[in-house]
């Protein structure tokens, strides 16, 4: 599979790409930049939005606007652009990272210290009305999370473990954790995934160059090669939800390469699933 540049940029630490079918757009961010870009591939226009403080995740909400996964707590921008919090809740060293959007609507945001202290992170369901679910509270590095299409099974990532973990899911809860498949020593961490219609499980590697493909057995399937080492999520994009979209960083590279820090594009990588808006 061969990659192409979607968007040149040097972003620190990209992270978080998500389809935004309502309005035809790729969402992703630059977590220490402190920014959310937009990309609309049908036109080439582009959009960043800075925010006050560290951003782990920004995702679409029902009727337009933004949910976003910041430093201090869950913000919501709303469709005019004005900024406001849905619940802050800020702790001193933490900040967010990766989150994602539950069948039924609600983010499940993740939180890591920055020093990626063990047991200091911690995984929280956060519901359209603002009120949290305290799930994980002690992770190192929350990542990756996603859905099987059947929204039967959960899947997620602590990075330092090297596992993908699988959950069973059901109204809003998660139960009999497990491992899926773990990434051996000498080929990176797991970092963000993604779950395609066929419901293998894509997670980006980072420091390992690549995106891997794990059939819904845990079985590695395929290796998408990647010429820079920080790959750091993966996301399903594009009209027919074929064409994967990866996220990737320059934070602590001597030389990094000329695409690191790049949104990348691997067109016709597989099938995708349309993701749910947060219903807040």
């Amino acid at each position: 599979m061969t990659y192409e540049v979607a968007v040149r940029a040097e972003a620190t630490l990209g992270e978080g790409p998500t389809w935004d079918a309502a309005a035809g757009r790729l969402i992703w961010i630059d977590i220490l930049g402190s920014r959310v870009y937009t990309y609309d591939p049908s036109s080439g226009r582009r959009t960043v939005r800075v925010t006050d403080q560290h951003v782990g995740a920004a995702k679409p909400r029902v009727g337009g606007g933004l949910v976003l996964n910041l430093r201090d707590g869950i913000g919501l921008v709303d469709p005019d652009g004005e900024f406001r919090w849905l619940h802050r809740e800020p702790v001193a060293g933490r900040r967010a990272n990766d989150a994602a959007v539950a069948p039924d609507g609600a983010l499940w945001a993740g939180t890591m210290r920055y020093d990626e202290a063990a047991c200091g992170g911690s995984l929280s369901r956060v519901a359209g009305d603002g009120s949290v679910q305290l799930i994980l509270d002690d992770v190192a590095v929350s990542n990756g999370a996603g859905w099987s299409p059947d929204g039967r099974l959960m899947y997620y990532i602590d990075s330092p473990t090297r596992r993908i973990d699988v959950f069973e899911y059901a109204d809003g809860r998660v139960s009999k954790r497990r491992r899926f498949a773990e990434v051996e020593v000498g080929a990176g961490f797991p970092d963000g995934l993604t779950v395609d219609a066929d419901g293998c499980v894509w997670v980006a590697l980072w420091g390992g160059s690549a995106v891997r493909r794990y059939t819904p057995d845990g079985e590695l399937e395929r290796v998408v090669s990647l010429p820079t080492s920080l790959v750091t999520a993966c996301a399903f994009g594009g009209a027919d939800f074929t064409d994967l979209y990866v996220t990737t960083a320059r934070v602590g590279l001597k030389s990094p390469h000329p695409v690191a820090g790049s949104l990348l594009v691997v067109p016709g990588a597989g099938k995708g699933l349309a993701q749910p808006a947060f219903g807040g």
